[in-house]
């Protein structure tokens, strides 16, 4: 059997090559996707997260960590889809209108996924009614909004304004995050919640789908 624990140790020293080498032969030995993923793959993305919100790890450590995660879920993906494996969440993700910016996002996009999440990224700049599309198509409990600058920030109430306009604000949690949000912000837009790191938004995520 493969030694399953190089694949925890890749996920945290951000080798992607490794991941995917010891993905693939656990998956030739019969290991199933769901236990490599729950078993491996979110627990190594949850020590990640410890690692950052440590201030033991920073940013390029992170990416690496995500680049291989996401190795290692482009070979299960396929399989847990045809199994009919359930993801915890879906999660519609995106930098609001006026806003370029996409590193954050990208980082809680790759944790998200590697905790077990469904992730629909929209990329950045993304008007709300894109956001309510997705959402409601894709059948989404869960939609993160980011900025980076003060300047976009209106933006996240205009999205979450249009959610309740269009009548569907009640069928998801809204969450947001980026370097100028605080809590006080997102408390007076009427945010579901608001994390100021990758690390603990997958677990205000976990959170919100478990209520």
């Amino acid at each position: 059997m493969p030694d399953l624990e190089k694949l925890n140790e890749a996920l945290i020293q951000g080798d992607w090559k490794t991941a995917a080498a010891v993905t693939q032969a656990a998956l030739a030995e019969g290991v199933a996707p769901l236990t490599i993923v729950t078993g491996h793959l979110v627990p190594a993305m949850d020590e990640v997260g410890r690692l950052f919100d440590c201030e033991e790890y920073f940013v390029p450590e992170m990416l690496l960590s995500a680049r291989a995660m996401k190795a290692a879920m482009e070979i299960i993906r396929p399989l847990l889809t045809e199994s009919g494996v359930e993801p915890i969440g879906r999660v519609v993700i995106g930098t609001v209108k006026g806003d370029l910016h996409d590193i954050g996002k990208n980082l809680v996009a790759a944790m998200l996924e590697g905790g077990g999440f469904e992730v629909i990224d929209l990329g950045a700049d993304v008007a709300p009614e894109l956001f309510i599309e997705a959402a409601s198509t894709r059948h989404a409990n869960l939609v993160a909004l980011s900025a980076l600058l003060t300047v976009t920030m209106p933006s996240m109430k205009t999205t979450i304004d249009a959610f309740r306009a269009a009548g569907v604000r009640e069928r998801v949690k809204i969450i947001v995050g980026g370097a100028p949000v605080t809590q006080q912000y997102a408390d007076s837009i009427g945010a579901d919640g608001y994390s100021d790191s990758a690390g603990s938004a997958v677990a205000l995520a976990r959170r919100l789908v478990a209520m």
